[in-house]
């Protein structure tokens, strides 16, 4: 099976149009090219809407033969709400060229028996689809493509369209890398020509010889320097990457470069950048040889169903927030980790890096005007000489940048929460887990909340948790080992843990929370009350893990057995946790056996609200069909007999 097919010069779009922002007033799309371009919009009025002024297209070049573009479009006329509204993006590369429509350059972008994609605006946040966590080369299906599956059944039904896809981490896995990935993102690197750039302290000058560099694939962590203490800067910055407990993930083809960040987002959301990569291989030892087939087969049906992918994103406002893969595993887990990995020039330019591959590719989509003023003039800076010191200054700047979270003014509003940059550290030992936020950031939040009846938080990382899992994270802090368990929760740091909960306890924050999240790679549903308060407010935690990744199943059966047995309504051990306040039911999975509580099947979250912002059906789409929560526990006589009060 090839992973790799025929270019077309002709080609010009590398990836997009993703539709980032939807609302009637305002239009946000990404899009990546080949070479320099003009947008134009169409929209069933026929007036052709050119990009002066208001109707900005930004364009940033990334390479010799390759731009980022982002479009920002503000509306004349408002779009009408609940309609199905057709576009076409057109471009060309000068005044005396021709436009070229979307019919013309992604036919396939179009459903059977359409000319042209189709967005809508809800008027109401009233369904959802989430998830999170998506690697090529696991074994697992493509949530993505199930998802398209999935809107292709009711995509000419404006009512039945999501009001938005929400992507809440691990978009990429710049710290889990196949090799035959690697080799696809140097060969585009070449093709494109993306800026190659100098690496202080490393083993390797610059990009040209770390590609050259024998240790290239798969032992790219034995490239990292010494620190004092005469402990490698690898054991450090990369000890939470080999997990033996939970999973098997590895930094021997971490990505480095800011243009091999570049590359793979190309290539993960487009099937365009493949086409007319060769086959070609690197020298390889025999076993590190058939785990390259072996990644190499899983790539080829990841890359078959990028057609879907990028027609999915095309016609759903896609939303996105960083977590840890998105930059390295653990990324600011704990101070200690904070001051290793920030204390060198080379792991801070690995981890900035990714940053910068975040905001373009990314962040910039989800809140333009968060950009404008100094971040962006810091990229323009780069894109127009790309030097060392240009991207010293945008990495050091987005080091401290306090933005990346945001929010939507829908109904009910959507928060989505910036839990990896704005830790709380634990002061008094800076091995023990840092807070997901940090006291400002969780009182901004809070200001965000008042005077709302209903709202919908993304967090990555779930608020309320599987309790074993938790307390082995616990175990291993206690022994000085975190990173090797991910031990990062909301519970984990006691300040944090508070704030959060007498936030939700607050008489003036909402009636109905709903926190979507992801990051665990497998799926569960909470339905939560305060005790003792006449059941508001009525918190729900909905989590969908993975879109293509997937928990060790036979490790995931024993933890949740384990779990129900430890932590049954009659355990002393519930008096122990912090949420010994809060009675927490679990809602199963439809053809679950008894008692069992979690989803373990990649796939995609659904979730669909009542008026009240209550969530009434709660669904995972998998290639295999979809899998419902029961959310009646009346209705379920074996969900009243597991409920689980901490």
């Amino acid at each position: 099976m090839t992973l790799f097919t025929e270019y077309d010069m002709n080609s010009t779009i590398l990836a997009g149009p993703v539709l980032r922002r939807a609302s009637c007033e305002r239009l946000v799309f990404w899009l990546a090219s080949r070479a320099p371009v003009t947008f134009r919009l169409l929209l069933p009025d026929g007036v052709p809407q050119e990009f002066t002024g208001e109707r900005q297209q930004q364009q940033l070049q990334v390479g010799d033969h390759c731009f980022i573009q982002l479009l920002d479009i503000r509306l004349e006329t408002p779009l009408p709400t609940d309609t199905l509204v057709a576009y076409d993006l057109q471009w060309r590369q000068s005044e005396q060229d021709v436009w070229h429509g979307i019919a013309e350059w992604a036919p396939e972008l179009c459903y059977a028996g359409e000319s042209l994609p189709q967005l809508v605006i809800r008027s109401r946040l009233d369904e959802v689809l989430h998830g999170s966590c998506r690697k090529p080369h696991h074994a697992a299906p493509d949530g993505l493509v199930a998802a398209d599956s999935w809107l292709q059944q009711c995509h000419a039904q404006a009512l039945k369209r999501p009001a938005v896809l929400m992507l809440s981490g691990d978009q990429i896995y710049a710290d889990d890398v196949a090799g035959p990935m690697l080799t696809a993102i140097h060969q585009l690197i070449e093709e494109l020509g993306l800026y190659p750039e100098t690496l202080d302290g490393a083993l390797v000058a610059d990009s040209a010889e770390l590609f050259a560099s024998p240790l290239n694939y798969y032992r790219r962590s034995e490239l990292l320097p010494s620190i004092k203490g005469n402990q490698t800067l690898q054991r450090r910055f990369f000890e939470g990457a080999r997990k033996p407990i939970f999973t098997t993930s590895s930094a021997d083809n971490h990505l480095i470069t800011l243009a091999e960040v570049l590359a793979m987002y190309l290539l993960v959301w487009s099937p365009e950048p493949w086409r007319g990569l060769s086959d070609a291989q690197p020298e390889l030892s025999p076993e590190r040889q058939q785990q390259y087939l072996t990644e190499r087969h899983r790539l080829a049906v990841f890359v078959e169903g990028l057609p879907a992918v990028r027609r999915l994103l095309a016609h759903l406002p896609t939303l996105m927030i960083f977590d840890d893969h998105d930059v390295t595993d653990d990324w600011n887990l704990t101070a200690a980790w904070e001051a290793s990995a920030y204390g060198h020039p080379f792991s801070r330019r690995i981890i900035g890096n990714a940053l910068v591959g975040y905001l373009l590719c990314q962040g910039w989509g989800n809140d333009p005007d968060a950009f404008k003023g100094e971040p962006m003039a810091l990229l323009q800076a780069w894109s127009e000489q790309p030097a060392q010191e240009q991207q010293d200054r945008l990495i050091d700047h987005l080091l401290t940048f306090d933005r990346w979270h945001y929010h939507l003014p829908t109904s009910p509003k959507l928060l989505v929460l910036d839990t990896r940059t704005r830790r709380w550290r634990a002061e008094s030992n800076f091995s023990h887990p840092s807070g997901l936020m940090d006291w400002e950031a969780l009182t901004e939040l809070q200001g965000e909340l008042l005077n709302h009846e209903a709202v919908v938080i993304v967090s990555p990382t779930p608020v309320f948790g599987v309790k074993l899992i938790e307390v082995i994270q616990k175990i291993f802090t206690w022994f000085g080992k975190p990173l090797l368990v991910d031990a990062e929760n909301w519970m984990a740091h006691k300040g944090t843990a508070n704030v959060i909960l007498n936030i939700f306890r607050h008489a003036r924050t909402p009636a109905n929370y709903v926190i979507l999240s992801g990051d665990v790679h497998y799926s569960f549903m909470y339905d939560i009350k305060l005790r003792h308060r006449g059941g508001e407010p009525h918190i729900w935690q909905i989590t969908s893990s993975g879109i293509k990744n997937e928990f060790p199943a036979r490790l995931l059966n024993i933890l949740d057995r384990l779990n129900r047995w430890l932590y049954s309504p009659r355990s002393p051990l519930n008096w122990f946790t912090r949420r010994r306040r809060l009675e927490i039911t679990p809602h199963p999975p439809t053809g679950a056996s008894r008692g069992e509580r979690l989803l373990n099947r990649s796939g995609i979250g659904y979730v669909r609200f009542n008026d009240a912002g209550e969530p009434i059906l709660v669904r995972q789409i998998t290639s295999e069909g979809t899998v419902d929560f029961v959310a009646d526990r009346a209705a379920d006589p074996e969900v009243a007999l597991s409920r689980e009060e901490r």
